[in-house]
Formats: C-alpha cells, structure tokens, sequence
C-alpha cells in the first residue's frame, strides 16, 4: 500500500503521482475517502439488490414503502401506502407470473412508463428471478424504443398504457426478440390490437398478476456480478448507449451513500419520505430509490404532470428531495415570482432578510441554525410551500450553480448538496459537504471510489500543481463493467457503450475537475465542452453557463464559439415575467413575448445583465459575451435541444441556430468596426 497522506476530514491520497514523461501525460496521486483508506467498505451480509431488500422487508416490514395519490375524478386524492411487507408479497406474484410467462434467469424485460409504485415492483420482481431491468426512456420516442429493445434482445416489456401506442409502431421491427407486452393503467384498444397482430402476446396488468397468483414460483436469487440492469443514456448524438450495472456495483453505490450519509450526520430512516419524478430510467433516480429502500424510509410517486409537481410535493410533504438543477432553477423562478408579486415594503424586508441569513452562512453557520428567529417569522412561510419537512435538497445530472444553491438553503431552510457522477459511475461518486467552504465543488468521493486527475500540456492542466487539475478519472467498485471484460455475447449488444479506460483500469469521464485543499472536487468543465478562441484562449462552455444563468433575466442559455472568431456569443431564452417587466417599464415595446425577443432592445438588455454579472464573477475579457440571439422556445426534449437529463445538446443547438449565430458575428464585427473608427 502506498504511503496516505491526509487531504482535509474525509480524503487520503496515495502516494505521490507521476511527473509526464516522453507522451505520457502527468497522473496526480490516488485519492480516496478515509473510509476506503484500508480497502472498499461493503454492507454485511449482503452482495446483491435482492438481498438489500429482503433485508429491509425483514427489519421495516411494517413502515410505509411505496405511495400514490388515486385519482378522484379530475383530481388526485392524498397519498396511499403499501408496506415493505405489502410489496414484497406484490413482488413475490409478480415474479411467478414473469415465470409462467416463459421470462428465464438472464433474459431481459423493458419497463415503459413514467415513475410509479408497479415501475419499482417490476424491479423488484426481477431481482428476484435474476432478470435485467432494461429501462426505456420516457423521453426518447419510438426510434430510440426500437433500437434499445432489438440492441438488447429484451424479450417482454411492461408498459404503461399512455405508451401502448407508441409501442405497437416499434413491435413490427422488434418481435424477433420481443415474445410478450404487459400494460398497466387503462387500455387502448387500437395499440392491442396492433401489438397481438404481429404475434406478441399481450397482457394486462391484473391478468398477469392472476397468473403468478395460481403459480406461486420460488425465487431464482441472482449473484453478484449478474446484471442487473442495461442503462441507455440518451447521450447528445447517435443512438443511445448502453451501460451494463451489476448488481454489485448497485450496491457499492448504495454503500456509498451510507457511508456518505453518516459521515454528515443526515440521518435518513422510517418516516422519512422522497417524491420520486426524476425518471427511473436514469441512473440518478434509480440510485435514489434503491437507497431509500436500504434503509427502510417512504417513496411516494408523482401523478406524472411536471404542471402538477407543486401540488404533489405539497400533497407528500417530502423530507429529502433529489433534483436536477433545472427543476431547481423553476423552483427558484417560482418563488423569486411570489416575492416580486409582494408589496414593496414585504419584498424589501424579505431581501434584506435573505442577504443577512445568507452572510451568516457564509460565515459558517449551519443552515438550520443561521437564523432561527428569521426562519420562524418569515422562511418557513415559503418552507410550508415546500411541504414544510424537506430536511436536504440533493442535486444531481448536471452542475448546479452556487446562485440557485444558496437561494434555495435560505429560502427553504435547508442545505442543498450537490452529487456528482456519470451512469458509467453508478450517479453516486461524490457528494458535497454542506459547509461554506465547500460551495461550488461536489465533496469527496465516496467509499467506493478513487480518483486520480490526468493532465494535459496542450490545455494547461497540471494534475501534480496547486491545486491538482486535470480529466477526472475513476476507478472502484462503483464502475460498470467495461465491455471489454464482458462475455462474448454481451461485448457485441455493448458495443455501442460509451467507455473509455486506461491500462491501469481508471474510467476517464471526459470532465475536467481540481481537488481543494481540503478533498473536494471541483467541477470545471466537459473537454469536449471548451473550444480555443482566435486568440488562443481556452473557453469552458459549462462554466461560463452556470455562471451566466445567474442573472434573471436568463431562463437558459447555451455558448457558443470557434477558433476562427476572437469573441463569444450566446443563445438565450430570456425568462418571460422579467423581460416582459423590463419592457412594460420602458414603454413602446411588443408586449407579445415573442415579438419582445426579436427586438434589438430586448438584446441588448439581455447583454447588459450578463455583463453585470460578467463584472460579478470576475470573468476574463474573453469570457464576456458582447453579443446574443435571444428565442421564446426553451431548449427540451421535444425539440431535441436537450437530453432527458437536462443536458444541452450542443451540436444540434448549432445546427439550429447557425443562420442567427452567423448573423450576429456579423453585426457584431460591423458594431465593433465602426466604434474603432
């Protein structure tokens, strides 16, 4: 074992890194949590997914598991419970009737729905017969619909009947593997039939369930190393990519997270509940749940309606909330919208308050205790909004900025950590700390991983400097199998996996990150991400994004340059109530949100607030965007500007707006040239 060197509380480095040598790039040490300092913790007694769950039937059998909110006509009633107990009987029915079904250890079965109670007993249904759970993103559409289900031989899928009809146009091209469809949450008459008609069987919900009620069936326990999972990640081109987690490597996150979870001291047991609506199909809110479930704490479902997530979360009154800091940023929005909505006396007390609470943070107080007195007369009024118990907001998929955390800790009362990690990496790899010092980064990694930073001459990072930087490399239990040690058979349905490690077997992400003086990991940027200027300056898009968004006037925004021009120039979409505002103080402009962002006003504007900022955060000359294309349309799925994780889509953003951007270079030269005169 190498010689340990205390980094901070929770980190240990490894010996002491390797200088570059010929075209070899410089490595930095080995990091790893303290936890991991003699080797990789485990959870005793147990190696797979289903033996976490047995577990926790046999010792929370009793506390609620998994709710919903029944609909009561239009509306949706307050929230029902199933128990441990309850569920893993429901399991237990619904892995005899996987069986009657011909489904063997080893196969594969789709799940095609939006979050819900019967999505986690489809899991939990497959653990225990050694089945994969091969998600089917929400999101993608039926290309993507086909090509995952043909890619990875699934042989049944459950879907949830507002889907049906999506999944009856891919059944023609994917019944060679396809034998059998079961449907829950109503029918659809016309996608039945188009499904039986190409000879796959189809089953509703209840008449599947009657079937493993008249064959009870014994459960097929998986091992350690069986699949347990395929993740397609939507990725910003191609087809999706898949990833192959283990059912160890599931548990080595679950491990992590309590490992995590003690060393803050944010206790998380019976009675605390989790709104479960960041899809299932994604490693983040997969992660989640399995970890809720370790340890015997309530998820309860949403209706599906993202128009209705406020009302769910009132309706649950969650104690942890998992989010992606787009849904956090609308959060945010939301109440910054009821405070400007206030008389000007209750918005100027409420400021002075929010900036007063919030030096006290910075100067090192906890969050819940910065100050109580404030937080009794006026933050738990907009707390209550919330539901009025979140204890913790964590936020994950994409970088959050420092803005919208420390916004939402004051207003909401509690501490928001930010996580970091990829699918490869099992979501899970660091988690933040919740102390001043340690805004801005992702914390530590957790006990199931170590890090170690690869540097780059070319791009200026030294991983051996002060601080260590470089391409963040990983390497532990925590990461899914490389395809290359894959069996034959499964290397050819991975071949599309997005991987990429080194001789001495460490996953290379592809971002950029540096380690503080105390062991925290600071995300920089994606590589792919930062482009050279004209000039020779190295521009990180993300960066620049997460900094910029802090303005209000900015709903989102996407950066764009190239090595031909010597500035940057920006897409935005403005955020509606403040450029609508700003336009109704100034007089003579469209009060049509549309018609607003084809103004040049509205631009400019829009330029002057990002240069307030620009000022704000100390950015370089290079790093100030002069010039934007502002759109009403926000970036989604929809279009295909953004991934179903809330990524931008970077080249089909180009592809989209090329004409506006090459239009504004222009106008900006020919305004620059005719000022230098």
């Amino acid at each position: 074992m190498a010689p340990l060197k205390k980094i901070g509380e929770f980190v240990v480095a490894l010996g002491e890194g390797t200088p570059k040598q010929g075209e070899e790039n410089a490595l930095s040490p080995v990091y790893r949590n303290v936890l991991a300092k003699d080797g990789f913790p485990k959870l005793e007694g147990m190696s797979t997914l289903h033996e976490m769950f047995e577990s926790s039937v046999r010792r929370f059998g009793d506390c609620d598991c998994l709710g919903w909110r029944p609909q009561e006509g239009d509306s949706f009633g307050p929230y029902k419970w199933w128990t441990y107990r309850e569920v893993h009987g429901k399991a237990k029915v619904l892995a005899s009737a996987l069986k009657d079904a011909g489904i063997k250890a080893g196969e594969k079965v789709g799940i095609y729905a939006s979050n819900s109670p019967e999505w986690m007993l489809c899991i939990l249904a497959s653990n225990r017969s050694s089945i994969s759970v091969v998600p089917l993103y929400d999101s993608l559409g039926e290309t993507a619909v086909e090509y995952t289900v043909n890619h990875s031989s699934t042989a049944l899928v459950f879907v949830q009947a507002s889907k049906l009809g999506l999944m009856a146009k891919a059944v023609p091209t994917v019944k060679g593997s396809l034998r059998a469809v079961v449907v829950w949450g109503g029918s659809d008459a016309a996608a039945e039939a188009a499904v039986k008609k190409e000879g796959v069987k189809l089953y509703t919900w209840d008449d599947f369930l009657a079937m493993g009620e008249k064959k009870p069936a014994e459960p097929v326990p998986p091992k350690a190393d069986d699949i347990a999972t395929i993740m397609y990640t939507s990725g910003t081109t191609g087809n999706p990519k898949g990833v192959v987690i283990t059912h160890a490597t599931l548990l080595a996150c679950i491990t992590g997270l309590q490992g995590y979870i003690r060393e803050v001291g944010a206790d998380i047991r019976p009675g605390d509940a989790m709104l479960s609506y960041l899809t299932l199909a994604h490693i983040f809110g997969r992660a989640a749940e399995e970890f809720f479930l370790s340890v015997g704490a309530a998820i309860g479902y949403w209706q599906g309606d993202v128009r209705k997530l406020t009302d769910d979360i009132t309706a649950l009154k969650p104690t942890v909330f998992p989010a992606v800091p787009r849904v956090l940023e609308r959060i945010q929005s939301g109440i910054q919208g009821k405070l400007k909505a206030a008389a000007w006396p209750v918005r100027a007390l409420i400021g002075l308050a929010m900036r007063w609470k919030l030096s006290r943070i910075r100067a090192g107080r906890p969050v819940q205790k910065a100050a109580p007195l404030l937080d009794w007369m006026l933050f738990n009024r907009l707390r209550a909004g919330f539901g009025g118990r979140v204890r913790f907001i964590l936020s994950g998929g994409a970088p959050l900025s420092t803005g919208v955390a420390e916004f939402l800790s004051v207003a909401l009362c509690c501490p928001v950590f930010q996580g970091y990690g990829l699918t490869e990496t099992c979501a899970a790899s660091f988690l933040a700390l919740a102390r001043q010092s340690n805004a801005g980064t992702v914390g530590p990694p957790t006990s199931q991983v170590e890090l170690r930073f690869e540097g780059s001459e070319e791009l200026g990072y030294d991983p051996l400097g002060t601080p260590p930087k470089g391409e963040i490399c990983l390497r532990g239990p925590l990461i899914a199998i490389d395809p290359g040690l894959l069996k034959p058979c499964l290397q050819q349905l991975m071949c599309m996996a997005s991987w990429a490690a080194d001789a001495d077997g460490f996953f290379h992400t592809g971002d950029v990150g540096e380690l503080t003086a105390d062991g925290c990991l600071r995300v920089v940027d994606r590589i792919k991400n930062m482009f050279k200027l004209a000039q020779g300056e190295y521009v990180a898009a993300e960066h620049l994004e997460n900094k910029y968004v802090g303005a209000d006037v900015v709903e989102q925004m996407w950066v764009y340059g190239n090595s031909y021009e010597s500035f940057l120039v920006a897409v935005v979409v403005p955020n509606k109530r403040e450029l609508t505002s700003w336009a109704k103080e100034q007089g003579g402009l469209p009060s049509d949100f549309n018609q607003l962002c084809a103004t040049p006003q509205a631009a400019q504007y829009v330029v002057e607030e990002l240069a307030k900022v620009s000022k704000k955060e100390r950015l370089k000359g290079f790093e100030r965007i002069p010039a934007v294309v502002l759109t009403p349309e926000q970036f989604s799925t929809d279009n295909d500007l953004m991934t179903p994780s809330f990524k931008l889509k970077r080249p089909q953003l180009q592809k989209h707006f090329q004409k506006q951007l090459d239009e504004t270079y222009a106008a900006e030269k020919k305004r620059l040239a005719s000022k230098s005169k």
